[in-house]
């Protein structure tokens, strides 16, 4: 599977099927990919929130390696996707439970992308009680688009701003944590 920033629905769905979770982190790093970007429900509609990467070790021409993916930090990225979230879920009905879970994850600096992903991989994982093993590859693969799903139908469930612009399907893992919190394992099984 591909390494992903606060992966989609169908992503987890993924890891419900009891396979070893193994990260590609020889890939080359694609753009405007759930690498480093989610999608949000917000009062606004869709969301993108993206962690904005530092291309000064990109070699002019030539592709990076996700495992060597550094986080930009000439922006406040981390400061705005909380506020992001905050204003998103902050009326969810687990929010307020669970935002002390993810907070310190935004309050690190972290060096590489892959490094924070994981680490809200394995929050995600652990609040909703979905084992799983996480590797990354020992090389690489060639199979991560076909394991990297992005569009998958699901079964409506709440989301805060449904009455606004209806159910918005396949979004961020953390929109079914907040709306769901515990039952959110039910859902993707």
């Amino acid at each position: 599977m591909c390494s992903a920033y606060l992966p989609p629905i169908s992503w987890f769905a993924q890891l419900t099927l009891g396979e070893p979770c193994i990260i590609e982190q020889y890939e080359h790093y694609h753009k405007q990919t759930i690498r480093n970007r989610c999608t949000i429900d917000s009062p606004g509609g869709p969301l993108n929130l993206t962690v904005p990467i530092d291309k000064s070790n990109f070699q002019p021409g030539a592709k990076c390696l996700m495992k060597d993916v550094r986080i930009s930090y000439r922006q406040d990225w981390q400061h705005q996707h909380w506020n992001a979230l905050k204003a998103s879920y902050y009326n969810s009905p687990f929010f307020e439970y669970l935002q002390d879970d993810f907070r310190p994850i935004y309050q690190k600096r972290w060096d590489y992308l892959m490094d924070l992903n994981e680490a809200l991989i394995q929050k995600c994982c652990e609040l909703i009680d979905l084992p799983y093993t996480l590797q990354r590859s020992p090389t690489f693969m060639n199979k991560t688009e076909e394991r990297c799903p992005t569009t998958v139908e699901h079964r409506p469930y709440y989301q805060v701003f449904s009455h606004k612009h209806g159910f918005l399907p396949n979004l961020s893992i953390i929109d079914l944590i907040f709306n769901l919190g515990p039952e959110s394992i039910l859902y993707l099984s």
